[in-house]
């Protein structure tokens, strides 16, 4: 299909489905041609800045085709409906963190991904972010030696966020699952698998959220290495993905708001005395970089390559961040249950 245009159903009018359209805007060989949001003053206006019709219903937007691929960005309690739907239709689809807020929903859509012709990606975006690709690459490249401990934090003031679906005091969003799994995945994307994680969660900030709003999680890694994640979403500061990764020859510090990120490695003076000056890499800020989200989706479909980001990854971040909301109700370490 190289060289083909390939058109885009954008499905949800929130700030990051315009992230997701923008992106779509950049590539020559992609366009826009419908969105979709059950309300409809959000569809009409969306529709009227892209120049694009727009659907109040899902279902008729699939069925009426017209496009090749699907990126999804709705509330994730219905991602499970909407990825497995698309993907039964035919279509390519992007689908935005987390993949599913259960284990149960993230194995029907990888198993649903398997059995479609169409690729399908998850948008694990810290995958995407500059200042992380440049400290994957270092630790790739053996700069920092064996990684022997690694932290993340998501720390995000939702306090002003009044979105219905995040505070379903049914289907629970978890901080960890929803916006955690960002870090979560950081780590699993730069360390590996964790086999066991313990966890420590409170609720002391958002008294009107049906879930805790801090959790700390430690990790071990099978090759000894330990992890952290720390997970606010009532925190009063703002908002910071900082990552440190520790290695046995140097350290990293990074995050997805510098314009740099650190790295530490052993020098000495003229004295011969050690000391520690960071060399320092600039990186572009693209905290939500969306728009290389769409670019590795496009390419893999127009050369027919494997997904960036496919459904297995998506679901084992689930699983991780799941393991954590076990282990801070049981008091005990629990351990992930991956695809």
């Amino acid at each position: 299909m190289e060289n083909s245009k390939i058109r885009f159903a954008v499905v949800g009018c929130c700030n990051m489905a315009n992230r997701h359209s923008d992106g779509i805007a950049a590539i020559d060989g992609a366009e826009l041609v419908c969105v979709c949001d059950i309300d409809e003053a959000k569809a009409k206006k969306r529709s009227e800045e892209r120049g694009v019709p727009y659907y109040l219903d899902y279902y008729e937007m699939l069925k009426a085709g017209g496009f090749e691929a699907v990126i999804i960005c709705t509330p994730d309690q219905i991602h499970r409906e909407q990825a497995v739907a698309a993907l039964e239709a035919g279509y390519h689809v992007l689908c935005e963190k987390p993949l599913a807020l259960t284990m149960e929903d993230c194995r029907a859509i990888v198993e649903a991904s398997h059995k479609s012709k169409g690729i399908f990606m998850v948008g694990q975006v810290c995958r995407m972010t500059p200042g992380f690709v440049k400290a994957k690459e270092l630790v790739d490249a053996g700069e920092i030696g064996d990684i022997f401990f690694i932290e993340s934090e998501y720390a995000h003031d939702y306090s002003h966020i009044n979105s219905p679906w995040r505070l379903d005091p049914v289907k629970l969003r978890h901080g960890i699952t929803g916006g955690g799994c960002h870090a979560v995945d950081l780590i699993r994307w730069i360390a590996g698998d964790p086999t066991e994680v313990s966890a420590y969660s409170n609720h002391m900030v958002l008294d009107n959220w049906p879930v805790d709003d801090c959790t700390i999680a430690i990790m071990k890694f099978p090759s000894g290495a330990l992890g952290k994640v720390f997970c606010s979403i009532g925190c009063k500061r703002n908002y910071t993905m900082r990552t440190v990764i520790y290695g046995t020859k140097g350290t990293i510090i990074c995050d997805n708001r510098s314009p740099e990120i650190q790295l530490f490695q052993p020098k000495v003076n003229a004295e011969g005395r050690p000391y520690w000056e960071p060399d320092l890499y600039p990186v572009e800020l693209k905290d939500h970089n969306a728009e290389e989200e769409v670019k590795l989706f496009y390419n893999a479909i127009v050369n027919g390559l494997s997904s960036p980001v496919p459904a297995e990854e998506g679901a084992n971040t689930v699983a991780v961040c799941d393991a954590c909301v076990r282990a801070s109700a049981s008091g005990k370490a629990e351990k992930p249950e991956y695809v």
